[in-house]
């Protein structure tokens, strides 16, 4: 199934789970999905199983969120003081839909002590009070942590099978454009490895130090390994040490969570010359969650680092938020340089980022699915270096292969149903469902003297007749980038037209001959990220290009 067909499913209300392989696409649907409710009035409950796959999708942790906390199930007497929380049962109440990442990190107990709470709160039995719940993940990631007892996975518990979620398997691949690494990684998810993908893995081993590349992350599955490596490589260089100590603002718990959650620490130590990577994304400077570089200098005035990447850019990288926002109100945020030490990280905090080239140990790997998320964060065998594996390595859990099978095979099954039907009964079903839960059909239908704009409404309002994109950020008071990020959400919605964004195309003064040259190559890579572009265009057209040029290429 494609990312297009996930999307209209979520739109009509069923209760889904989102899977797919690393790469596929998930959290894109997933912000695509929420953005769609927030463009009509309606508020998602956002959460991730850990506090750093809340930090990614700018949610709560879901035990924070239920109030569950640090449980995995609560006696009569504790869920009765539960009803008395005011502010736990405005918030589990007041929104309709519940999206839930890293559902494989999850434990079933969890998951059905959840649902019982959210039953009781919203004084409805049917499957987590009544809610859409939206399940995203792939269960063959790093499962779920279950001290003391037998690990359930989501999917055993009374919870999923009483929700009856569609299964929607993203097939498509935007990290992975290696046929050979992809190979391997669906032969480890399949249980299907042979000797040629073993001989394959140990061509990738290194036996010295001179057979890595300079400046190369390397991952670990023990936390001792990283701030070992980490803490001797930052001691052996010379010069004067920069701190930059994280801020806090608003909410004191869920800044404590954002910060479990942030992958730059709360106190970041530089010196010229250390090697960092990027834990955010800001394409308007250049750069993504899991670019490497190296600190070359800080900036005079006001002490940013500026770092070399490995493409000779310099970017001075400037503090950066995270936060958990509810109802268009940031309820807590935490500030500091979206940089951490990079010499090594942890194959558990890799979860998410996506890297050219990585340096793996899986020698000591001790969980089943260690092994998998780390190969999967590389994008090509060419940029794989291992130190060596165990046989643990590169196991799955032996369930999961077998429930993978099933979920494809279901996912098949909703998708010849759904593209069955009619093309004005899914939009019916859409629009009944938005209208269900307290939305509106179409944006354009609201009553926009009566209800607050969210801020893409307040953009698309201003789209028609702006004449640059400039022009709309300097009305809006935001930034170009925040303007384009808004327009990639509107195009997606359907909510620009071409001939908009032709307009803003020739505004940047950009031609007819310019725009084919980005589309070429767009088509000719196969891949839709905008660094490759970047780099294949040497850099003769800025990153606000590029992206324009992008949503330009999907209307065509």
């Amino acid at each position: 199934m494609k990312q297009a067909d996930a999307f209209d499913i979520l739109k009509t209300g069923k209760n889904v789970f989102l899977t797919g392989e690393p790469g596929s696409g998930k959290t894109h649907t997933i912000n695509r999905y929420i953005a769609y409710l927030r463009g009509r009035g309606v508020e998602p409950a956002i959460t991730a199983s850990t506090g750093i796959a809340a930090t990614h999708i700018g949610g709560h942790t879901l035990h924070s969120w239920s109030g569950i906390g640090i449980k995995d199930e609560l006696s009569s007497y504790e869920l009765e003081a539960l009803t008395e929380k005011k502010s736990l049962v405005s918030r589990v109440t007041k929104s309709d839909v519940l999206v839930m990442d890293e559902i494989s990190m999850l434990d079933g107990k969890i998951l059905d002590t959840v649902d019982m709470i959210l039953r009781t709160l919203r004084r409805n039995d049917e499957p987590f009070g009544g809610m859409q719940v939206v399940f995203s993940g792939d269960f063959f990631q790093l499962p779920p942590v279950s001290p003391g007892g037998r690990r359930v996975f989501a999917f055993e518990s009374e919870a999923w099978n009483r929700a009856k979620p569609v299964t929607c398997y993203i097939n498509e691949q935007f990290r992975q454009t290696d046929q050979t690494m992809r190979g391997l990684l669906r032969a480890i998810r399949g249980g299907l490895l042979k000797d040629d993908h073993i001989w394959t893995l140990n061509d990738r081993i290194k036996k010295s130090a001179e057979e890595l590349p300079y400046m190369v992350t390397k991952l670990f599955s023990h936390n001792i390994d990283v701030d070992r490596i980490n803490e001797e490589e930052l001691g052996e260089l010379e010069g004067e040490s920069q701190v930059f100590e994280m801020e806090y603002k608003g909410n004191k718990k869920l800044t404590e969570q954002i910060k479990r959650g942030c992958l730059s620490p709360e106190r970041l130590v530089l010196k010229e010359g250390a090697v960092v990577m990027c834990t955010k994304n800001n394409f308007e400077k250049g750069f993504v969650n899991g670019t490497i570089g190296v600190v070359k200098s800080f900036d005079k005035r006001n002490r940013y680092p500026i770092i070399e990447t490995k493409e000779g850019r310099h970017i001075s990288i400037s503090e950066a938020e995270w936060s958990i926002v509810e109802d268009g109100k940031v309820l807590a945020k935490v500030i500091q340089v979206p940089l951490r030490l990079a010499w090594a990280i942890t194959i558990h905090k890799s979860q998410g980022v996506s890297l050219d080239t990585a340096v793996i140990d899986l020698s000591k790997s001790f969980e089943y699915g260690q092994g998998y998320v780390a190969l999967s964060r590389v994008r090509t065998l060419e940029g794989l270096f291992c130190l060596g594996f165990n046989d643990r390595a590169l196991q799955v859990h032996p369930s999961i292969a077998e429930m993978d099978r099933r979920f494809k095979s279901h996912s098949d099954a909703v998708r010849k149903k759904f593209l069955a039907l009619e093309g004005e009964e899914v939009s019916r079903m859409q629009k009944d469902f938005v209208l269900s839960i307290g939305g509106s059909k179409e944006e354009s239908e609201r009553n926009f003297e009566k209800k607050k704009l969210t801020t893409y409404n307040k953009t698309r309002e201003l789209v028609k007749d702006a004449e640059s994109i400039e022009s709309l950020a300097k009305e809006r008071g935001l930034t170009v980038s925040t303007i384009l990020r808004h327009l990639e959400v509107l195009v997606g919605e359907g909510g620009v037209s071409e001939s908009d964004l032709q307009r803003f195309w020739r505004a940047r003064g950009g031609t007819k001959e310019n725009l084919k040259e980005i589309h070429e190559v767009f088509e000719s890579s196969g891949d839709e990220r905008l660094s490759p572009v970047y780099k294949k265009l040497k850099g003769r057209f800025d990153f606000e290009d590029i992206r324009l040029a992008k949503m330009i290429l999907s209307k065509v």
